[in-house]
């Protein structure tokens, strides 16, 4: 549930040579503002920035990225290239160019780790299940023929296909960094969310697999590399062979923390040369900042993250960890909601999802219910009074079915209550409560117009975050805490791992931070939705 700030629309104009624009779809194609501020930071600063950041990158079109002249025939040979330079993933080499490759130790004929490496490294010679270097995966996989189509992201107005590639995620034949000289460490940071305990368990056992047995966790995410009360946790195969059983983090979880030097300084002392970080936007910025700062002191550590989000906000991904079982999960508040309202005379149920600036969860929460006649997401506007508000149509809704059930995303609405200057511990604006003021705004509309209703709120909030991972993401999980391990290996740093089109990749971490994922008013999934709930525009 991490942001950056609420949602930037994700738009830019690229200009033709005789002046005409067209407009196209960004979703993150290009950060080298983010990319270029390699400065190490505080990482208190880096959270009370995240505003400024992602304001940043709604005009880092214009600053950073060149312009794109459609008249050029060969125009589509320049973009693929500029964008195959933005997603290049940061490699030891680039720092240490006569870094030593090994023969990689991941070997799955002999599971378990040779003492001390007799005889040699393991070695799997015939085995042909490592990832070529140069394997691709497509970041978009619909060509549109029209900008006019649902959900379109076209460069120009044609809507010509362009190739857009990025690294496929695996062990490697050939990796950087002997097992038994690496201390691993893991930190949680952030929220809970579903799957925590899944991640670190198989970052554990495909490290033990690699040979590594200095494992630690840091206990409370950043805070725990400077709280000298907090002493780093051993972690073996055996002490996580069951926590993917419970919610929660076996390591804890906070928001905030030291100045990445500080955090840099003390990786140092403890020689932790392998830094898995489970977290959301803002982890992952202060992840980016202690990759560089490790950059500029000519150390050699891999920094990788696994985003960890429940909103589903991660820029490109089809999804993050969590987010099934909590789409899960809401369906039992849901189906309490609609009991509630369908068992009461003008019964109304309301029921406030997670959401900060994405209605992810609530959209589809309400899809896969069937039982929701209402949603309200951060990405499209409404009125709650007036001719064409919602309680207008909830006041049709009671007199012609009789109850009503109302989905709303906890960034909702915001535009219609009080602002605050209130942060929280990561720099994320305190939103005000729109689940209570519509609650309260319901009751009293109702009052005004002397028709009885019944309201129920729910608020599964905290219910939700603390359940273990579903099946589904049991699965993505332990594949993401899998990857994770390789990709550090195979000698990267300052990346995310996270699946694509149905594949796994690497992804330069600014590529993913640079905003929020949002909904798109025009896309498939929300028109889904609102075939599902019947609801009108509410403007």
């Amino acid at each position: 549930m991490e942001t950056l700030s609420p949602s930037i629309t994700p738009c830019v104009s690229l200009p033709y040579s005789n002046n005409s624009s067209v407009h196209v779809r960004s979703h993150g194609l290009s950060s080298l503002l983010l990319r270029n501020s390699r400065s190490p930071a505080n990482l208190s600063l880096i959270s009370s920035s995240r505003s400024s950041l992602t304001r940043a990158s709604a005009v880092e079109h214009s600053k950073t990225s060149p312009s794109i002249d459609l008249s050029d025939p060969n125009w589509k040979t320049k973009y693929e290239r500029e964008f195959e330079e933005r997603f290049s993933i940061p490699h030891i080499t680039d720092v240490f160019p006569d870094a030593e490759a090994i023969r990689s130790t991941f070997c799955l004929k002999m599971r378990s780790p040779t003492e001390d490496f007799v005889g040699g490294y393991p070695s799997d010679e015939e085995w042909h299940g490592y990832i070529n270097n140069n394997d691709r995966v497509l970041l978009k996989v619909i060509s549109y023929s029209s900008p006019t189509s649902a959900g379109a992201e076209c460069i120009d107005s044609d809507c010509s296909w362009v190739e857009q590639w990025i690294h496929r995620a695996g062990p490697r034949e050939k990796i950087y960094f002997r097992p038994e000289q690496v201390k691993a460490a893991i930190i949680t940071c952030g929220g809970l969310c579903p799957g925590l305990n899944d991640v670190i368990r198989h970052i554990v056992i495909t490290l033990e697999i690699y040979g590594v047995k200095n494992i630690v966790g840091i206990p409370f995410g950043y805070k725990g590399f400077s709280d000298k009360d907090l002493t780093e946790m051993p972690l073996s195969r055996k002490v996580v062979q069951n926590i993917h059983l419970s919610g929660g983090s076996l390591l804890g979880v906070s928001r905030g923390g030291p100045s990445v030097s500080e955090i840099v300084d003390s990786m140092e002392e403890r020689g932790i040369n392998m830094l898995f970080v489970l977290g959301g936007n803002g982890t992952h910025a202060g992840a980016n900042a202690i990759h560089n700062e490790c950059r500029k002191r000519k150390m050699k550590v891999a920094v990788v993250g696994v985003p960890k989000t429940i909103d589903n906000d991660i820029l490109h991904m089809d999804k993050t960890f969590g987010f099934d079982t909590a789409v899960e999960e809401a369906q039992r508040a849901i189906n309490s909601a609609y009991i509630e309202a369908h068992s009461a005379y003008h019964g109304v149920g309301i029921v406030k999802l997670m959401g900060r600036n994405s209605g992810f969860i609530a959209m589809q929460a309400s899809l896969a219910s069937g039982q929701v006649d209402i949603c309200l997401i951060p990405e499209v506007p409404f009125n709650i009074h007036g001719p064409n508000g919602v309680l207008k149509h909830l006041k049709y809704l009671i007199e012609t079915k009789g109850s009503a059930v109302i989905c709303v995303a906890e960034g909702a609405g915001q535009n219609l209550l009080e602002k605050t200057n209130a942060k929280d511990a990561s720099g994320n604006t305190v939103l005000g409560d729109f689940g209570v003021h519509i609650q309260q705004e319901t009751k009293k509309y109702f009052k005004e117009v002397s028709m009885p209703v019944d309201v129920k709120y729910i608020d599964p909030t905290y219910m939700i975050r603390a359940v273990r991972a579903n099946a589904s993401d049991g699965i993505l999980c332990t594949v993401l805490g899998q990857n994770a391990v390789h990709g550090a290996f195979a000698g990267y740093s300052g990346i995310t791992v996270g699946i694509i089109n149905t594949h796994y990749a690497y992804l330069p971490i600014p590529e993913v931070i640079a905003y929020p994922k949002s909904v798109d008013p025009n896309s498939r999934m929300w028109h889904r939705c609102l075939t599902s709930t019947g609801q009108p525009d509410f403007i």
